[in-house]
């Protein structure tokens, strides 16, 4: 089996995250990690899962003014499309690949809005299945990420793995 994880981030901290996945599921499947610059326009025939993930600005995934105001506060990593951008991108049958979303934000108890759920909304436009997704959390704005989140993220990457590999 065979997985295509691919992530946006500003501050790196999400890369993190997804770096962690795709150890995880790399355990059990094939993996190839993008950014999400470098992501492929469509989804290969070869590709079982898709694990796609961003930071949540604005309550969602980013934007073109929400990268731009993370770029004029000193993002790290800013890029030229986002998450969405790449999801509204696919065409309107995504293949036979399952998709999982995930996103990182800021830790609080209650978040109004996660780019992971608006993630998932945006693949099932394109008739893909959504098996799961999860917010990994970061300390402020700009992180770093929590103490256990990588850790969590490399068991939720073998999680996803399970789900695929029964």
């Amino acid at each position: 089996m065979k997985a295509l994880v691919i992530s946006e981030s500003m501050w790196g901290n999400t890369h993190q995250v997804a770096d962690a996945i795709a150890a995880g599921l790399a355990e059990r499947m094939q993996v190839d990690t993008r950014r999400v610059d470098d992501a492929p326009p469509a989804i290969a025939e070869d590709v079982d899962l898709v694990v796609a993930g961003g930071p949540t600005h604005g309550f969602s995934m980013s934007r073109e003014s929400t990268r731009s105001d993370a770029a004029h506060r000193g993002a790290e990593h800013p890029s030229s499309q986002g998450l969405r951008d790449w999801l509204e991108h696919l065409p309107a049958d995504g293949g036979k690949a399952r998709i999982a979303t995930f996103d990182t934000h800021v830790e609080q108890k209650w978040v109004p809005g996660s780019a992971a759920k608006a993630a998932a909304g945006e693949a099932k436009h394109h008739h893909l299945s959504v098996i799961a997704r999860e917010s990994f959390y970061v300390h402020g704005y700009e992180g770093p990420l929590l103490d256990g989140e990588i850790d969590r993220a490399r068991a939720w990457g073998r999680h996803l793995a399970d789900l695929m590999t029964g």
